[in-house]
C-alpha cells in the first residue's frame, strides 16, 4: 500500500512541528525519517499512524483519503522504542492478542491464531522462545516480540518509532540487519523513525531527511550522503569539517590553500563556508598541489578499518582526517608531526556567510 501525505502542518501551543510537508512512499518500500531532536519525524509518523491529528492537510493511502479514518480502520502496524509488551503474558500470548481482541465476527479460530503465531515467532527467530515471559529475554528479543506482535494482524503498513534506540550498538546493528532482511522476504510498505544516520542510510531504500519540521531532501542512501542538497543534509549525515575563508576571484582562500568554487556559489559572496569530509582530505609532508594548508597532529586513532587524524590547523581550528591503515604505515605519522593537508575533491558543498 502506498502512502501520500500533502501539505500536513502540526502545530503544539506556539510550537510548529510539521510545515507543510509533503511526502510519497510507493508500494513495498521501507523508508527512513530522519533528523535530530525536535526535527517533526515522530508527529509525521503518529499522524500517518492516526495517532495524532494534523491542523491541515491529507493522508492517503492508496489514493484513498485516510485523513479521518479511526487508528483501527488504517489498519497500521506500530513498533515502539520501549517495546509495549504486557508483562504478565508468554511470547506467544503476546504475538496472538491483536487477533484475539479482534470482535467476535472478525476473530478467526483458535486453531488458526495458533498456527500463525507460530510461524510469525519462526519468522522473527523466536519459536524456542514462545512459552517465556518478556522478563526473561534480551532487549533485541523482546523488540523482534513487539514486530511479531504488530505483523500478526496484517497490517497494511509498518510504522516504527525509534525500534532500536534503547539497545546497545551491538545490538542495533545485528537488528537493523535483520529488519532489512525481513523486509525483503514480506515487502510490506514500512516507515520507520531514527536520528541514527547509520542506521537510516543502511536499512532504507530512502532516506527523509527532516529538520525544524520540514523535509530537507528525500533521497536513495546513496544521492543524500554523496550528493547532499544543502549544507543541513551534507553536515548531519556523518563527520564534517567547516572551513570558514574569503571569495575572490571565483577562488575560496583558507591559509596556502585557493580552491575553485562549486557552481552553486554566488559570484557576489565575498565570504564562504566550505564543508569537507574526513576521508575527503589526504595528509602528506610536503605539498602536492596548490590546495592545501599547513596543519599539526594533535591525535591519532589507529583502531578500525581508517585512522582518524585530529589536527590544528595553521589558523588554530581542529580539522579531522580519516586516512587508510596503509597511508598511516607509509607515513608513520607522529603525534606534532608538522603536515600538508590536501582536499581530495573539489566538488564540495559550501555554504554563503557574512561577517
Amino acid at each position: 500500500m502506498s502512502i501520500e501525505i500533502r501539505h500536513i502542518t502540526k502545530t503544539f501551543g506556539g510550537f510548529a512541528a510539521l510545515k507543510d510537508v509533503s511526502l510519497r512512499v510507493p508500494t513495498g518500500e521501507l523508508i527512513a525519517l530522519l533528523g535530530p531532536s525536535g526535527s517533526g519525524k515522530t508527529t509525521l509518523l503518529r499522524i500517518i499512524a492516526g495517532l495524532d491529528a494534523a491542523d491541515s492537510g491529507t493522508v492517503l493511502f492508496h489514493g484513498e483519503d485516510a485523513t479521518s479514518q479511526s487508528v483501527r480502520d488504517r489498519q497500521v502496524g506500530f513498533v515502539f522504542q520501549h517495546y509495549a509488551l504486557f508483562r504478565h503474558m508468554t511470547v506467544f500470548e503476546n504475538v496472538a492478542f491483536g487477533l484475539r481482541v479482534r470482535p467476535r465476527k472478525l476473530r478467526p479460530p483458535e486453531a488458526e491464531i495458533r498456527a500463525k503465531v507460530q510461524a510469525l515467532l519462526k519468522l522473527v527467530q523466536l519459536d524456542w522462545l514462545a512459552t517465556r515471559y518478556p522478563s526473561q529475554l534480551s532487549g533485541g528479543q523482546r523488540q523482534r516480540v513487539a514486530l511479531a506482535r504488530a505483523l500478526a494482524v496484517e497490517p497494511k503498513l509498518l510504522l516504527l518509532d525509534e525500534p532500536f534506540g534503547s539497545l546497545d550498538a551491538k545490538v542495533r546493528k545485528e537488528l537493523r540487519r535483520w529488519l532489512r532482511r525481513l523486509h525483503d522476504e514480506l515487502h510490506i510498505t514500512s516507515v520507520f523513525v531514527t536520528h541514527d544516520q547509520e542506521e537510516a542510510l543502511e536499512v532504507a531504500d530512502r532516506v527523509v531527511v527532516m529538520h525544524e519540521g520540514q523535509i530537507r531532501q528525500v533521497g536513495t542512501p546513496d544521492e543524500v550522503y554523496h550528493h547532499p542538497a544543502d549544507p543541513f543534509v551534507y553536515n548531519f549525515l556523518g563527520n564534517v569539517n567547516l572551513f570558514r575563508g574569503r571569495v575572490e576571484g571565483g577562488k575560496f582562500y583558507l591559509g596556502d590553500m585557493a580552491m575553485e568554487l562549486p557552481d552553486q556559489a554566488r559570484p557576489d559572496a565575498k565570504t564562504a563556508i566550505v564543508y569537507i569530509r574526513p576521508h575527503l582530505l589526504d595528509i602528506d609532508y610536503q605539498p602536492n598541489s596548490d590546495n592545501h594548508f599547513r596543519a599539526r597532529v594533535e591525535h591519532i586513532n589507529p583502531a578500525g578499518p581508517l585512522v582518524k587524524v585530529e589536527l590544528v590547523s595553521e589558523w588554530g581550528d581542529s580539522v579531522e582526517v580519516e586516512i587508510s591503515q596503509e597511508r598511516y604505515r607509509a607515513l608513520a605519522l607522529k603525534k606534532d608531526a608538522k603536515v600538508f593537508v590536501t582536499p581530495k575533491e573539489k566538488q564540495v558543498v559550501m555554504d554563503n556567510y557574512s561577517i
